[in-house]
């Protein structure tokens, strides 16, 4: 064979090779990891204003993708908020609406016939883990992880158990862990076994299509981190003053913070940490390129365990915290990086809301999307397209307090609360593109619209036994 023959079947095989595996990059499944904080405000990361609190890793991710403006929560607290999240539907009709702890341990659980975002691309191929915090239901029963389309499960099972960052057991699978912690023996820190599972699922899985729901506890309360120099540095930073608090905590509901401020900080810092580790994971295996990381909130910030959101301005200025419809209450931080798909540093004013996930993630992995479905996929939004459908409203309940309702329409927001005890309670009603801290009830003035939004209301709140509203169903 001639030397130019052996040259050019050579560098033809190069070529194909080449081709093939670029091919292979296009043709592979992109990975889904979805981050979800616990009680992190609109306010708290620095590329959405925060001055305070440093968070490097979550402004990177801002840089490097897309940046939502008017995304919103499920609803103000954790289990519906997942719920939404979970089925693609609001809370006027999303299976769980409320936060009921169901003994032994866990929460109302998720129907047994329940279409999950997990069950969908568990269906369409996917690797699906959840690892950090559920509340959708316990070990064995219909709303067990493994039961709603995981294949794998890692953490608390419990929601009210997380709010022990040093708890005596976690879940694996179907399978208690424990640990040798105690309220005067802090040994075993959640947080950070929780990041080394989802470090270990994303090596374990590296050449698998997969879906990680990365639940993470922090920065709910109870305000415990380690005594580390990051919370050093924070105290140091806010020269703030010891509270005074029992000298012995007996384990039972949040344990004291005599540095709440530093402590807060501390949390958001090493989240932000964590979403950085699990950046620089996905580099080192090459996958970055192939996957959407999603970081958002499952509601506004808390007023818990001594913090205090309003010294952080946590919620970005807006009206209200965690229980409350108000913007600050349900207005989540978004961020959507994918490489080389989201163009980088771009800031998008969809207005969209926890159950558009469902067909966003089905539309990009081809999975069959649930039969009924409020969401709109943002698929469009996050490719830079202009045929981005627009929501006609969006809707929120929340279960406690009295009982509240809001109703997002275009640039107007109404407000119902202590439904519960008067089934015609008054609607406030704000114009956030004049009023975003929705300071002004101009209800009077826009009667119509008022009409409007009671009938929405009652359209898009659906009756449950389980999750009764009090008079709204008479």
């Amino acid at each position: 064979m001639k030397l130019s023959t052996i040259i050019f079947t050579l560098l033809l095989s190069v070529y194909v090779s080449s081709v093939a595996k670029s091919q292979s990059i296009r043709d592979a499944k992109p990975n889904i990891i979805f981050i979800l904080a616990d009680d992190m405000g609109y306010g708290d990361a620095g590329c959405y204003g925060q001055k305070l609190i440093h968070t490097p890793n979550i402004d990177q991710l801002a840089k490097d993708g897309m940046l939502f403006t008017q995304f919103y929560a499920g609803t103000a607290v954790c289990s519906p908020s997942r719920s939404a999240f979970m089925t693609g539907t609001h809370t006027g009709h999303t299976p769980v609406r409320g936060n009921i702890s169901v003994k032994p341990e866990g929460q109302w659980p998720l129907p047994d016939t329940t279409i999950t975002v997990a069950r969908a691309l568990q269906k369409a191929g996917y690797i699906t883990g959840a690892i950090g915090k559920w509340g959708l239901g316990g070990i064995h029963t219909s709303g067990d992880p493994l039961k709603q389309g995981f294949s794998y499960f890692f953490g608390y099972n419990s929601q009210s158990l997380a709010h022990n960052y040093y708890p005596d057991h976690l879940w694996e699978n179907d399978t208690r862990i424990n640990y040798d912690n105690t309220p005067q023996h802090q040994v075993y820190y959640s947080a950070a076994i929780i990041q080394n599972k989802a470090l270990a699922f994303i090596d374990r899985n590296k050449n698998k299509a997969f879906f990680l729901y990365l639940a993470y506890t922090l920065p709910h309360a109870a305000l415990q981190v380690p005594d580390d120099s990051l919370f050093e540095n924070y105290k140091k930073q806010f020269k703030e003053k010891p509270v005074s608090i029992p000298k012995v905590w007996n384990g039972k509901r949040l344990q004291p913070q005599p540095y709440p401020r530093a402590a807060y900080a501390t949390m958001v810092s090493r989240l932000d940490q964590y979403v950085g580790q699990i950046v620089k994971k996905l580099k080192a295996l090459g996958l970055e390129k192939n996957t959407l990381v999603i970081f958002t909130s499952d509601n506004g910030p808390h007023a818990e365990g001594g913090n205090d959101p309003y010294y952080f301005n946590s919620n970005g200025s807006l009206r209200g915290i965690k229980r409350d419809v108000y913007e600050g209450g349900i207005r989540e931080p978004m961020i959507a990086s994918w490489p080389g798909k989201i163009k980088a540093g771009t800031v998008s004013n969809y207005i969209g809301a926890f159950w558009d996930f469902v067909p966003t993630f089905a539309a990009i992995t081809h999975a069959s999307a649930p039969i009924y479905t409020d969401g709109l996929s943002i698929l469009p939004t996050l490719l830079g397209r202009k045929n981005q459908q627009q929501h006609t409203y969006l809707y929120w309940e929340f279960h406690e307090q009295g009982g509240k309702q809001a109703v997002r329409l275009q640039d107007w927001k109404a407000i119902r609360l202590n439904v519960m005890n008067n089934k015609d309670a008054p609607v406030e009603l704000y114009n956030l593109k004049s009023d975003p801290k929705e300071t002004k009830n101009v209800a009077g003035k826009h009667l119509g619209i008022v009409e409007e939004m009671k009938m929405i209301m009652a359209e898009a709140h659906v009756k449950s036994q389980a999750f009764p509203f009090g008079k709204v169903d008479e």
